[in-house]
């Protein structure tokens, strides 16, 4: 069948015109946007520093954003390396200095950029950066966090630059990423009403971001709802992190989980490695009251079966 020039030009040109429609829905659909409007009410009156520091603690937050090379943990220059599938991506400099770090930021800054994945600038950030989890977080435990921020020394200089795959150099990528897997402000926690469960759900699936290492992920990077705490291969590829669901520690009591979230110690004799022995430095500032709350989620959550690795 032949077709007249001018029927091949209208063809042409509604291609044209429904390409550049789908072009521009997608520009539009992953334009970074974040959540809080600078003076957003949530957000007014000074935060608690002291509840900020135990934010801080149960965030994991010195673990990745220290310093590497120096022993105070609260010198958050950034710059350690975190290998992926992905790329090296390296944690940005937090601490107060108002050039090299967040000193100049706002609270709303921060609250974007946990909540939101989204920077000051309006770009997105890696989801290295687990704010999948950290979406979930309180106006008030960001309000408290972003004041005890503010109070650790100054570090000057910028951590090295990512260095992502092909794919993620664009960042407006992230924004696709988001589309598919990201659910802003809305967390994983199964909750039951009873309020030591609850508080343990909290920290378990949005402060302390506990699946972010205990699952396993798919091709893009994202964890795969059926094998959430069911452990998976280290974020850096250096080697498995545990199930920490019934089907492995359904002989481990709630005394036992907080017990190891306190000295490490595991109920066969054993201690804890690895990057686990980090987070054990930071879960023993907690009070005893939330590593119970986290025993009791953990021991509440259903079996399931270890993937392969």
């Amino acid at each position: 069948m032949n077709f007249a020039p001018a029927t091949l030009g209208k063809v042409a040109l509604v291609a044209i015109l429904c390409a550049g429609t789908a072009a521009a829905a997608g520009w539009y659909l992953s334009t970074a946007r974040p959540p809080f409007s600078q003076g957003d009410s949530q957000f007014e009156g000074v935060g608690d520093a002291v509840r900020g520091q135990l934010i801080f603690a149960a965030g994991d937050c010195a673990s990745c954003h220290a310093t590497p090379g120096q022993s105070d943990r609260l010198r958050l220059g950034g710059g350690m390396a975190l290998g992926s599938p992905f790329g090296t991506f390296r944690p940005p400099n937090i601490s107060p200095d108002p050039v090299d770090g967040i000193g100049g930021w706002t609270v709303v800054d921060l609250a974007n950029a946990l909540v939101g994945g989204v920077s000051p600038e309006h770009e997105h950030y890696y989801p290295a950066f687990p704010y999948t989890s950290f979406t979930g977080m309180t106006a008030g435990d960001i309000r408290d966090l972003y004041a005890y921020l503010m109070t650790l020394p100054k570090v000057s200089g910028r951590a090295p630059p990512h260095h992502p795959s092909i794919l993620f150099r664009i960042r407006r990528f992230v924004g696709f990423w988001k589309l598919l897997f990201f659910r802003e402000g809305q967390s994983e926690a199964r909750l039951s009403g009873e309020p030591i469960h609850d508080r343990g759900a909290y920290l378990v699936e949005s402060v302390s971001h506990c699946a972010e290492c205990h699952s396993s992920r798919n091709v893009f990077g994202a964890i795969k709802p059926d094998t959430r705490f069911a452990g998976g291969v280290d974020p850096q590829g250096t080697g498995f992190v545990p199930n920490i669901t019934r089907q492995n520690l359904g002989k481990w009591s709630e005394r036992d989980i907080a017990t190891m979230l306190k000295t490490g110690d595991t109920p066969d004799h054993g201690r804890v490695g690895s990057s686990m022995a980090d987070v054990v430095t930071n879960t023993a500032m907690l009070p005893d009251s939330d590593r119970d709350a986290i025993a009791r989620y953990i021991k509440a959550l259903p079996a399931v079966p270890t993937p392969h690795p």
